[in-house]
């Protein structure tokens, strides 16, 4: 099974440069200021969907309660996998958010490196083997057996150039460290 995203981009500038580095010497000068805890709340509602929204949003210790709520996203299961197709899956989620660090990071480094990014789209698929997960097979991994991103880019910058920029996005991007190297997850029961 493959779930696939394609998101496109064509605001331009992508990313003001000077407002990159104005962050970067702030964060330089208060280290306190680059750690960042991004919360939501979810609940079920109603079969195998969810309701969840933003909470706040948690900087060097400061709490910015003016994002709780602010924002809510549902999630459901198509029907081949039980649920009543009412919403984007979880597994489209994950890529949705791997989409959108991308984008983030791709106009990051290209402002950076002044390249010109007239339209970027990501074609994005995330295969899973639900032997795993239905514990059919104890042997397959219960999540993710590969995620793919296709990237393509309009952009005058020679192909040498968009290469090394995508390789700079391996290296950089927050949401594909995540998802590709291992992480504390801590599930506690309130």
């Amino acid at each position: 099974m493959t779930a696939s995203q394609t998101t496109a981009s064509s605001s331009r500038p992508f990313v003001d440069l000077d407002a990159v580095q104005t962050t970067v010497d702030a964060v330089t000068k208060n280290r306190d200021l680059g750690q960042v805890r991004f919360t939501m709340h979810s609940q079920s509602s109603g079969g195998l969907s969810a309701r969840t929204q933003t909470g706040a949003l948690v900087q060097a210790g400061q709490a910015d309660e003016s994002r709780r709520g602010k924002f809510t996203v549902h999630s459901d299961e198509p029907v081949a996998l039980l649920g009543t197709d009412s919403a984007a899956s979880p597994a489209e989620y994950v890529l949705h958010a791997l989409a959108g660090c991308y984008l983030v990071t791709l106009a990051s480094l290209a402002a950076a490196r002044h390249i010109d990014l007239q339209q970027v789209r990501l074609t994005l698929g995330f295969d899973i083997d639900l032997a795993g997960f239905l514990g059919i097979d104890k042997t397959v991994r219960k999540g993710a057996q590969g995620i793919t991103i296709d990237v393509d880019i309009d952009s005058p910058a020679t192909r040498d150039q968009l290469e090394n920029l995508i390789q700079a996005l391996e290296h950089t991007s927050p949401i594909r460290d995540t998802i590709a190297n291992p992480v504390t997850v801590t599930t506690r029961l309130t």
